[in-house]
Parts: structure tokens; C-alpha cells; sequence
């Protein structure tokens, strides 16, 4: 199956994030990676603004994938803990550069974290409704906390896990959800 256009030119900013950063994104950085013309791009997304939300949202629906791919069975059918165990298991191949530059540019921009914040929403318990006396409820919010440490850590600490033991480290946070 051919790639769309749209999804080449995701996937060459993607690249251009990868090895200049976010702030390298312009139409003539991605249409040179893409191997299409500025106009073609333009065809596709009438502003960088409107590229770069589509951006986090190219890699947001990435990550979800990998999500429902580490589920094995249709997301509306398993339970909050079924969900957040997938989340725990995907964790565990760290944060790609682009992801986590991404997400750092959509912390401050309520636009761009929207994206982020809809996987996030449908994989993770909500904290803010979470009793502090309901020792199961404060159990899920470790569990995601420890898979977000997890994924993080390869980009951010000074460490190195093996694959061996960030796959044990998934499982142990998925055997505190009682599964």
C-alpha cells in the first residue's frame, strides 16, 4: 500500500525533529525531508501551526497504537486495569526523542497538549478522581506513574536498562494491578 502524502510529510517531520529539533520544522525543512515542494505541503496543511498539531497528533496516534497492538483485543472490551497494564508493557521501549521533545513543546501550549492528553485520558486512571483512602485507586496511580518513570528514564537519567530488566520492571508494575 502506498503511503499517503499527508503521512510522508508526518513522517519526514518527524525525522526533522529527530535530528534538528522542533523549532527546525518549517515548510522548507519538511518539504526538503519529504521530498515534495513547499506547495505541496501547503496542499496539506495551510499553516505551520496547523502542520505542527498535526504533528503531536501523528505521533499521539503512534503511541496509541503501540497501546491497543500491546492490548491484543479491542480497547472496549477490557478494564481500566487491562488498559493500564498495556500502558505499563509499552513503556517499556522509552520515549523516542521526537515524542518526548513533542510533548515537552505541548506541556505549555493547551492546543498541542490536547492530543497527548486523549491517549493519556484512555489509558490511565484520572487523578482526579481518585479517593486517597481507596488503596486499589492510589495502587493505579503508582502503577502509571512508575510506567511514565519507566518510559522516561532512558532519555533523562544517567543509567542505562537493559531490555531484560525494563521488560521485568513492566511486569512488576503490572503484577501491583493485581492481574
Amino acid at each position: 500500500m502506498r503511503t499517503s502524502k499527508r503521512l510522508q510529510i508526518l513522517d519526514a517531520a518527524v525525522t526533522v525533529v529527530e535530528r534538528d529539533g522542533v523549532t527546525a520544522v518549517t515548510f522548507e525543512s519538511v518539504a526538503a525531508e519529504s521530498g515534495l515542494t513547499k506547495g505541496g505541503l501547503l496542499y496539506h496543511f495551510a499553516s505551520k501551526d496547523e502542520l505542527v498539531l498535526a504533528l503531536h497528533q501523528h505521533l499521539a496516534d503512534r503511541w496509541e497504537s503501540d497501546l491497543v497492538a500491546a492490548l491484543g483485543v479491542p480497547v472496549d472490551d477490557v478494564t481500566q486495569d487491562q488498559r493500564l497494564a498495556a500502558y505499563a508493557k509499552v513503556s517499556i521501549r522509552g520515549a523516542t526523542g521526537p515524542e518526548l521533545l513533542m510533548m515537552l513543546e505541548a506541556s505549555t501550549n493547551p492546543v498541542l497538549l490536547q492530543p497527548w492528553q486523549e491517549v493519556i485520558a484512555r489509558w490511565v486512571p484520572d487523578p482526579a478522581s481518585i479517593e486517597v483512602d481507596d488503596a486499589g485507586a492510589v495502587t493505579r496511580i503508582l502503577a502509571w506513574l512508575a510506567a511514565d518513570g519507566l518510559w522516561l528514564s532512558e532519555s533523562v537519567g544517567g543509567h542505562h536498562l537493559t531490555p531484560e530488566l525494563r521488560a521485568v520492571l513492566a511486569e512488576r508494575i503490572v503484577d501491583t494491578l493485581g492481574r
